[in-house]
């Protein structure tokens, strides 16, 4: 078929929430740090100010020029609109969702809970320092792992000197935990 004929879905926001929504325990809140939520916050303002009227400044130019199916800039500007209000309405969403929990609260306890930094070793000797935090801050290439995750869930509530158990497709691991540490409280 034609592809001129193909209705794009308006439901892709939809899709990408599902498969975030199932990361969340049933019953469980969407936790995240104040410095994750104000990340999607700058992220939705930035699209909202900046770049959406920027795209649309081009899309009105774009339509002036006449025939818009041949128009280049006009098919752009309309589909990068979508994905931008895509964008916006997920962020929107997530925002609404979001339980802000501060983890400087935690400042000095030795026990693991969301929003530590954890250094431990694993049962082959390799030592690995993760920071708890929420699905919509997850970045594992830079020791960010989501409190939902296998790890997070073994090393919550253990204290410094402990040993998780972890069950892994290879079997059982022990994550001996070296040290637990939270962000310094900010002064107001």
């Amino acid at each position: 078929m034609n592809k001129a004929f193909v209705k794009e879905s308006d439901n892709d926001d939809d899709d990408e929430a599902l498969v975030l929504a199932q990361a969340i325990p049933d019953g469980a809140k969407n936790y995240i740090t104040p410095a994750g939520y104000q990340r999607i916050k700058d992220e939705l303002l930035q699209l909202i100010d900046v770049d959406r009227p920027e795209v649309v400044r081009i899309v009105h130019w774009a339509a002036s020029n006449g025939d818009r199916s041949e128009n280049g800039d006009y098919i752009y500007g309309k589909r990068r609109l979508r994905e931008i209000d895509r964008r916006i309405r997920f962020l929107t969403k997530r925002m609404d969702s979001a339980f802000v929990v501060d983890p400087s609260i935690q400042h000095g306890n030795d026990q693991v809970f969301f929003g530590a930094t954890v250094r431990y070793v694993n049962g082959a000797g390799e030592e690995h320092t993760i920071t708890i935090v929420g699905i919509d801050e997850l970045d594992p290439l830079h020791g960010k792992i989501s409190w939902v995750s296998p790890v997070a869930r073994a090393l919550t509530k253990c204290r410094e000197g402990d040993v998780a158990q972890l069950h892994t497709p290879l079997g059982m691991d022990e994550l001996e935990i070296i040290s637990v540490d939270y962000p310094e409280p900010v002064a107001d």
